[in-house]
């Protein structure tokens, strides 16, 4: 049977999956949601027997489902390739009686591979279904690793270009130069004046501007977003945590049926979204535990149910959750409104008008999958010094935020229920970072990329290939603008200002 998607915010807008896939986010912004969360079809036990492309195939086909079986293992059999540096593609650690999914073994070594391999397979084998001849502009606002892993996966895509905003100081050191080091004709790389949330509110902007959109058309372009507000983004997400049950059961870490918790550093809402909509689906998930750095306006909203923009945003040294508007948010709130578009409509008006709004008490019980909790500067480093004087492993400062929230959490709760924690992201993309968690003071004001030899002696782990690369890469992207000048640049880059 055919799974239709829905906007968030239009109730008459239903498009199929790859339809859904190519337009990215609707015309009036709201974010596409399967008409149902479709339920695993294989037992439990067979997941113990499945690598990851396998899958894959078995998550994906049932989102997918106007992809024929072909085109979808053959996006599968692109993404999952020789690009990671383990078979596993996202193997899951056992580390002091907690497993850690380590989701960044892929080309840019973040997570967002896991999902940014697969995009642009997607995109392109749904543009030729729908015999799209227009160029696809791939218009993408990032908070660090979405910017560099969509890059990555769209340079010389025939039939597409890629627009990338990060905000300027409001990355790491590594992060900006995979970003300005990438290499492809179709790739663009800008600096923006602003914090993400300004990019991002910049990038939607531009999605929901009809001038701009027929503008673009009449030049042979459409817009398409490689962020998670893409559903070709959110789906291959589930995947690793259908995969990473399965890990456990193989392991013999687990009974067939027994539940887990997953934790996830959490800043667009987008990776967690994916653990919630793994649950519907049937894994047996008991709790949801969303960690946030001191940006905590989600950990904020569970506690009191309303969500509040307004306040200072902070720079922390776990940049890509440094985020106050957490997009893929809107989707839960669509669902526990039970698909209403008007209320969420009217709810993300609220958002946009007055940077708050509050759900329904009745809204508010159906959270009850989800846990909350956030982590100090302080205590995520004290994450990163205490394990791995414990057990010699080392982390990444978001995933060191997950490890600090869910610590906090099973001491307050008593909750024992063994425990995935979403690892995020190398911790080479943050070896200052991490190095000075470790050995506070000691390297104070050192570069990120310079300091990668000092973690492999650390940790013991070789460096990645990400890391060597951008040693000696040559800086190919200097485009800076303020967040009112969006536009006009990617009309810049794209060549339309030159027609008038």
């Amino acid at each position: 049977m055919e799974l239709f998607y829905r906007s968030t915010r239009n109730e008459n807008i239903m498009l199929t999956a790859s339809e859904a896939v190519l337009k990215g986010l609707s015309g009036e912004g709201g974010l596409f949601v399967p008409e149902y969360i479709p339920a695993l079809d294989v037992p439990l036990a067979k997941l113990a027997d499945m690598d990851y492309q396998e899958t894959a195939y078995t998550v994906m086909k049932q989102f997918f489902t106007d992809f024929t079986e072909e085109e979808l293992l053959r996006c599968i059999r692109l993404a999952y390739d020789e690009k990671f540096d383990t078979k596993d593609i996202a193997p899951l650690v056992k580390v002091d009686g907690t497993y850690y999914l380590e989701l960044f073994h892929g080309p840019t070594i973040a997570f967002k591979d896991m999902a940014l391999s697969i995009l642009p397979h997607l995109m392109t084998t749904a543009a030729k279904k729908h015999h799209v001849t227009d160029e696809i502009v791939i218009l993408t606002a990032t908070s660090g690793d979405t910017g560099k892993a969509a890059l990555a996966g769209f340079a010389d895509v025939k039939g597409t270009r890629i627009i990338v905003f990060y905000p300027k100081g409001g990355v790491s050191e590594v992060q900006r130069l995979q970003m300005v080091t990438q290499k492809g004709e179709n790739t663009a790389v800008v600096a923006l004046h602003g914090n993400f949330d300004e990019a991002q509110n910049g990038v939607k902007e531009m999605f929901e501007d009809a001038k701009l959109k027929e503008e673009l058309q009449k030049a042979g372009f459409r817009l398409s977003s490689a962020n998670s507000i893409n559903i070709g983004r959110l789906v291959p997400q589930i995947v690793y945590y259908v995969y990473a049950y399965g890990c456990l059961l193989k392991q013999g870490e687990i009974q067939e049926g027994e539940a887990v918790n997953v934790v996830v550093p959490t800043g667009n809402f987008g990776n967690i979204l994916a653990a919630y909509f793994a649950k519907q689906m049937g894994l047996p998930i008991a709790k949801l535990v969303c960690a946030s750095n001191e940006n905590k306006v989600l950990f904020d909203f569970f506690q009191t149910g309303t969500y509040d923009k307004n306040r200072e945003f902070i720079l922390t040294e776990s940049p890509s959750m440094d985020i106050l508007i957490s997009s893929n948010l809107e989707r839960l709130i669509y669902l526990i409104s039970e698909r209403n578009a008007s209320k969420n409509r009217e709810l993300m008006k609220e958002l946009k008008e007055k940077g708050r709004y509050g759900i329904t008490p009745e809204m508010k019980a159906k959270l009850a999958d989800f846990a909350a909790g956030y982590a100090s500067e302080e205590e995520m480093r004290q994450a990163i010094r205490e394990t791995y004087e414990r057990t010699g492993y080392v982390m990444d400062t978001h995933t060191a935020v997950a490890a600090a929230v869910y610590h906090a959490y099973r001491e307050d709760c008593g909750d024992q229920t063994k425990t995935i924690i979403a690892s995020t992201a190398s911790p080479y993309k943050f070896a200052g970072s991490v190095l000075n968690a470790v050995c506070p003071g000691k390297y104070e004001g050192r570069d990120g990329a310079a300091l990668a030899e000092e973690l492999s002696r650390l940790s013991g782990t070789k460096i990645p290939k990400a890391v060597e690369e951008i040693k000696n890469a040559r800086i190919l992207h200097t485009r800076e603008c303020d967040a009112n000048e969006m536009e006009e640049t990617v009309k810049e880059i794209l060549g339309l200002d030159q027609e008038k």
